[in-house]
């Protein structure tokens, strides 16, 4: 399966350096900038989705078929908890001048 592993790596590795960028330098992608408040927040959001790509990219590629059904479905709850991480990054304000980045 590595037609479906090396593309779901790589997107898990971009969404992880997004949400180190977010949390570290505040600074997010120009298509949501508008929309986020909170960049640590949204920062938070993505690297939990990374981690529920890779979660599903592990059980995808290591487990044995009886398995693969409990990775995905763990590693969408996963995934749905980050996005709604950073849902809530786009209602909360920071009290900081430059969104929530140190």
């Amino acid at each position: 399966m590595p037609y479906l592993t090396v593309p779901l790596g790589l997107l898990a590795l971009l969404v992880a350096v997004s949400g180190v960028a977010a949390i570290s330098r505040g600074w997010v992608l120009p298509t949501h900038r508008r929309h986020v408040r909170t960049t640590a927040i949204y920062g938070w959001g993505q690297l939990v989705l990374a981690l529920g790509l890779l979660w599903q990219l592990i059980y995808l590629s290591i487990s044995s078929p009886d398995l693969r059904p409990l990775g995905a479905l763990i590693g969408t709850t996963i995934i749905l908890a980050g996005i709604l991480v950073m849902l809530i990054s786009q209602f909360t304000r920071s009290s900081t001048k430059d969104g929530g980045a140190a």
